[in-house]
């Protein structure tokens, strides 16, 4: 796209804007997936192991099953904190608009409008006051806090696994930060993206590779814990560390553009492929590794699919469509709002090929989710390529990336609670067989000492008689 066409969205919708957009677009997100857990009879927040009137997820200590609080009372405050934070931020762009009215010359004369409503917002979120859902604001912060530096030999709780997932979903949003700061800073300006040499130019990636550290240390810590038998949270690691190749190499592409530029001249920098580079090469492979692998531990691990799964799952002579009504501290299940039960059978399977025996929403879901995961996580990898947007940062189509990313989150966070919830209900089940069988086992051990006592050897009671 031309320079000249992207200046008026960055003067119409600067970066530092678009920054506070997709901030409050994951309050809202997390907000309705709280809400539609409920509406689909999941009761998140027990899944999550949310507690203390918390609204994100939090807790600085193992769950507690005495008291159970309404669904509502986590979702409803965070539709409140959004209709405050999205006016404050609409009313700043209005006003920005206003003074500007999309003229470039004057653009950079109120750049001060966005500068002082993200400091605003940063002041009320580090803010001690009991203002604007104070609580609300501290779990967010200690959920943070304890997902980037969370104790080596410490649990890692289900709900600090969501948090951090999310969190790499704003990569490029906290890289976008990192280049709003330097936009609004005297000197800077809103319709052009700053550059840096030296070590500043790595700033940018390694704030981008951030979250991927923390969910990476996060399944380094599971799988050293003494109690992990399994090397699910290594693989799960692996694909986090994938990461890191999209980002450093993609930033390393500007010694591609400088080798290129000597020799082919100036036109070589505004060209977005490089494919007689082998540097150039070596990064598509790790998108397309990256992209691959993520979509496949998407579909196997995280929401339990059996499509790309080398073996299906066992057969349940269960429902399909939705799992009993259990009580709520047991499974995350809703007795009140939990969906109706249903019977299928197809071909002699148990269930449709590709998903799983036990799904508790509609059927059509999954496919179109699955297509979606796959459409956008191949974007999304490229996505992470500092060298793409810092060339195109203005364009619609870098921003709208960076919205369907969030929505894929928003999208995966239902499904991945809905695995958990399945997978602990199906590990309960399987905990309750082996008990059924001891006790079996140890009433027939005992009916076995009864009858020895019954049909005792003469010779025994022989030799004790003496």
């Amino acid at each position: 796209m031309d320079a000249q066409v992207e200046k008026p969205l960055a003067a119409m919708f600067p970066l530092p804007f678009r920054v506070l957009f997709l901030v409050g677009l994951g309050i809202l997100g997390w907000a309705t997936n709280l809400h539609g857990l409920e509406r689909l009879g999941v009761d998140g927040p027990s899944v999550l192991e949310l507690q203390d009137h918390s609204c994100l997820p939090l807790q600085s200590s193992p769950p507690s099953r005495k008291k159970q609080l309404p669904t509502r009372v986590f979702y409803a405050p965070l539709y409140r904190l959004f209709v405050i934070y999205s006016s404050w931020c609409f009313g700043a762009w209005l006003l920005y608009r206003v003074q500007t009215c999309s003229n470039v010359a004057v653009v950079d004369v109120f750049a001060y409008i966005p500068g002082v409503c993200i400091l605003s917002v940063l002041t009320v979120l580090l803010c001690t006051t009991d203002i604007v859902h104070k609580r609300e604001r501290d779990s967010f912060l200690l959920a943070a806090g304890r997902c980037a530096f969370p104790a080596s030999d410490s649990q890692i709780y289900f709900s600090d696994v969501i948090f951090a997932d999310i969190l790499t979903s704003y990569a490029k949003v906290l890289g976008d930060l990192w280049l709003s700061f330097w936009m609004l800073l005297p000197g800077g300006s809103l319709l052009s993206v700053p550059t840096h040499e030296g070590w500043v130019q790595w700033v940018l990636p390694c704030l981008m590779s951030l979250p991927y550290a923390i969910r990476l240390r996060q399944c380094l810590i599971e799988y050293w814990s003494l109690s992990n038998t399994s090397r699910r949270p290594l693989l799960n690691a692996i694909k986090y560390a994938s990461s890191f190749p999209v980002i450093f190499l993609s930033a390393a592409q500007r010694l591609v553009e400088s080798e290129l530029v000597k020799i082919g001249g100036e036109p070589a920098s505004h060209k977005a492929w490089h494919g007689e580079h082998p540097l150039f090469r070596l990064w598509l492979v790790a998108v397309v590794i990256n992209s691959l692998y993520s979509f496949w531990w998407d579909l196997t691990n995280d929401w339990g699919l059996d499509v790309l799964k080398f073996r299906r799952t066992e057969s349940y002579d269960r429902p399909l469509y939705a799992v009993d009504r259990f009580p709520l501290h047991q499974d995350g299940l809703q007795s009140s709002h939990a969906p109706s039960l249903h019977r299928t059978s197809r071909h002699g399977s148990a269930y449709p090929y590709g998903l799983r025996p036990v799904l508790l929403y509609p059927l059509p879901v999954y496919p179109l989710v699955v297509f979606l995961n796959l459409v956008l996580r191949m974007t999304w990898s490229v996505k992470l390529s500092s060298h793409l947007h810092l060339q195109s940062e203005g364009s619609v189509a870098i921003f709208c990336l960076e919205v369907a990313e969030v929505l894929r989150r928003w999208m995966w966070v239902f499904l991945r609670i809905e695995w958990e919830v399945v997978r602990r209900r199906k590990d309960r089940e399987r905990a309750a067989d082996g008990l059924e069988l001891f006790d079996a086992h140890k009433d027939l051990l005992s009916n076995d000492a009864i009858n020895i006592g019954h049909h005792r050897d003469p010779i025994i009671d022989n030799y004790s008689a003496r």
